[in-house]
Parts: C-alpha cells; structure tokens; sequence
C-alpha cells in the first residue's frame, strides 16, 4: 500500500518549511494543498514563499490540456502552485484530479508524496473521498442564481435543504459561489430521489459515491496558542505588504481579474476592493491631490485591519475543522523540540 504524509493545520504554523525539511529526511515531495495557491500570479497574498533557489519547471503530465507545473530545486519538487488561470473557477473536483495525478507520478518514481496545507476540505476531498465531487454543474440554474442577493440565496437554500442550511459556519453563509454550489447539490439530490420513486431505478439514478484507492497515511498537524498564532499573522501580513502585495493586486486587475472572480475573493485580496476603487475615486473628484491621498492612506489601512482580522478568524476556522479529525497527530510549534518529534513520528512510520 503506498504511503502518503499529510502535514496539516492553521495558517501561519510553518506548514511548508516542515513539509521541506521532512522532504530531504525522506526523500520527499511536496504537494500544496492550499485553494488559495493555485491561482497564477497571486503569490505574494497567498504565500506561497516559494524557497530563492526553487526554479518552474513545467512537467509532462496534463489536466484539461493544460500541462501541470512544480518548482524545483533539482532534488525535491513542489506541486500544486500555478495550476489555473485567475480569470476561471477552480473546484475540489479539479483538485483532486490533479493531485491525484501528481501522487500516482511521485509513487512511480519512487518518492514520498507530502500533502501540504491548510484547506481542510481539498485534504479531505483526496485522502477520503467527498461524495458531491461527481454532481455536475447546472449552468441554468447558476444563470437563474447569478444576481440574486447572498440573503436570497440563503433563503433559497433554507427552502431546498433545511438542515444544510442550518449547518453552515460564518464565512459559508456569507460566500456566494458556496451557498450556490450547496443549492445546485440539494436540487440535484431532490430531483434524483424523485426520479428513483418514480421508476423504481434506484441502483442506477443514485449519485454515484467515487471509491478512493485507500493510503497508508500518517497525519501530522501544527498547532499554537491563539496569541501565538496573531502574533506571526500579523507579521506575515506586514511582510506580504513589504513584499510589493498592492502591485500584485494592479497587475492582475491590469491583467483583467475582476473583482467578483473567484480568484479574487480569496483571502488577501478581497479585503482591498474598497480601497483600490475608493481611492480612485478620489482622485478623479477631489482637486487637491493631497485630499485624496489621505482618503486613500485611510481606506489602506481599513484593508490592513481586516485582512489581519480575517486571517485570524480564518486560523480558528482550521482548527475547528482539523480538531474533528482523530487520525491527526498534533505538535504545539511553539514549544521546543517540537521539530525533533515529528521526525521521531514520521521515521517510525515511514521505516
């Protein structure tokens, strides 16, 4: 049975470093289970901190006609960064079909595959399986939805599946796209139950449940007191704004990512919309340039806020998901020698 190592956990725990390091002991490879890095051109608001002396590298295998790209620095590769366009939408479904590509390539040259991120969902989507991967998109109906209010969507969906409705965390029930996708789901259940009453075809109208080839996995989670945990988002945040962020964000919008893609209300860069369009807009009403720097100094700093407020609720979201996984091993990163302990884990696993 193969092995596959997943190095989980809140943003901010040192995920990637870890999973580098454990790379080199093993003989590794790392695969990004992040569903904010997948996106081109937005590496600096996602993090990615792709090591100085890792090159792109473009391999042979392909998703869609469009061939799958991994960082390298000769001896140890990074997938799953750059699989798609900002301008177009990305799914769990399409996810686990690269990964899972890029798994089957790095147990056939004889490595370690290393899932690594904090998306809960893409983990669990290609370690276990999600049964609504294979329920197809109904474009009709996503053109019936496509302006309706986020509270008419939630009423909607509270009308077509109560209890989902019920069950949705904070940032679900405020996220389009998600209670879209939720709606799309339940419709499609009713409508195939309906259909199995009707002509008594129930084994072949259920949706079908993908069967997921079973791994020898060990999972490893990283974890920290919340004060520790605010502490190292808030500098990431001030080092991602160092790093050139707000000219990241010009040159997607040059490059004609709007605003209402899905690229774009990923964490990072949603929180700026306010700011880039107020701040044009006071320059093109106030006369005085001096007016509108200010305007546009104080809706910055308003984007600053949120963001690190968003990264944080964001943090204990992740760890409300992992908690429910009783497979994970977890280590406090801060304390000490907590490094020498995953090492410890992982050789008696992997030996």
């Amino acid at each position: 049975m193969e092995k596959l190592l997943v190095i989980c956990g809140p943003t901010a725990t040192g995920k990637t470093s870890l999973a580098l390091r454990l790379a080199k002991m093993i003989d590794g490879e790392l695969i990004s289970a992040d569903s904010r890095q997948v996106y081109r051109g937005m590496d600096i608001g996602t993090g990615k901190d792709i090591p100085k002396n890792f090159k792109f590298r473009i391999s042979n295998l392909d998703y869609q006609n469009d061939k799958i790209a991994y960082y390298t620095n000769g001896k140890i590769r990074l997938w799953g960064y750059d699989l798609v366009d900002p301008t177009k939408e990305f799914s769990v479904a399409s996810y686990v079909a690269i990964a899972g590509k890029i798994m089957e390539n790095i147990w056939k040259r004889g490595k370690l595959p290393i899932l690594t991120g904090g998306t809960g969902f893409y983990i669990k989507g290609l370690v276990d399986g999600i049964d609504t991967l294979e329920i197809p998109k109904d474009m009709n109906l996503r053109f019936y939805l496509e302006n309706k209010s986020v509270s008419d969507l939630q009423s909607i969906l509270k009308k077509v599946n109560p209890e989902k409705h019920n069950k949705l965390n904070l940032s679900d029930v405020k996220n389009p796209r998600r209670l879209v996708r939720s709606i799309e789901i339940a419709i499609y259940r009713k409508h195939r139950i309906r259909i199995d009453v009707d002509t008594m075809m129930d084994n072949d109208l259920q949706p079908r449940i993908k069967r997921f080839r079973k791994f020898d996995t060990l999972f490893i989670g990283l974890m920290a007191p919340i004060y520790f945990l605010e502490k190292r988002i808030g500098q990431r945040v001030e080092d991602r704004l160092n790093e050139g962020l707000e000219n990241e964000i010009r040159n997607l919008l040059e490059y004609g990512v709007g605003w209402n893609t899905q690229a774009m209300q990923t964490l990072g860069y949603r929180q700026w919309r306010d700011c880039f369009e107020d701040f044009r807009s006071n320059v093109c009403k106030n006369s005085d340039a001096g007016e509108a720097e200010v305007a546009g100094n104080t809706e910055r700093q308003d984007a600053i806020k949120e963001w690190k407020m968003a990264e944080k609720n964001y943090a204990k979201r992740q760890m409300t998901w992992f908690k429910k996984d009783e497979r994970i091993m977890w280590f406090d990163v801060s304390s000490s020698k907590w490094k020498e302990g995953v090492e410890k884990a992982v050789k008696e696993w992997h030996n």
